[in-house]
């Protein structure tokens, strides 16, 4: 099983934006992250989603995948809304255009035909693994390039 945390963030909102991911499969751990200079909050925790996704996808032979997100727009829109979108032709229930359709319909398509469990976590509430997520988004959103793990579970720190 590949065990994924991540998240999102942004300076202002739109603004510098950055995403951070913490993925653990097998006995290896591995850091990814990145930047958009002008993006919004939730538009970065989709791309961690995506990203970690395409990454597991590329990188891992896997069964199963847990996905850890401290975003109740990303669960609520995976879990719930998604397929409702999809019914009225990708508009909400107030017939406006779903935001960020773009990355909902990528994000989608990642997860279909994959056994993922989604699991909501409470953000900046000392889960290790989520608050590194924020670290990694936060520093990437500030313009620095953090320094991403990629090695042994056992040389994590």
């Amino acid at each position: 099983m590949i065990t994924i945390h991540t998240d999102g963030a942004s300076r202002g909102n739109p603004g510098p934006g950055g995403w951070g991911v913490v993925l653990a499969h097998d006995n290896k751990i591995v850091e990814i992250g990145g930047r958009e200079e002008h993006t919004t909050n939730n538009r970065m925790e989709l791309t961690a989603c995506i990203r970690a996704l395409e990454f597991s996808i590329f990188n891992f032979q896997f069964s199963k995948i847990q996905i850890y997100t401290d975003s109740e727009y990303v669960m609520k829109g995976i879990t719930e809304w998604i397929h409702k979108w999809q019914k009225k032709n990708w508009k909400t229930a107030g017939r406006k255009p779903v935001l960020n359709q773009d990355l909902w319909q990528t994000l989608l398509k990642l997860t279909e035909g994959k056994k993922l469990n989604w699991k909501l976590v409470r953000g900046h509430s000392g889960i290790r693994l989520n608050e590194r997520c924020d670290e990694i988004a936060t520093e990437f959103a500030d313009g620095l390039n953090p320094v991403l793990y990629d090695g042994p579970r056992d040389k994590y720190k």
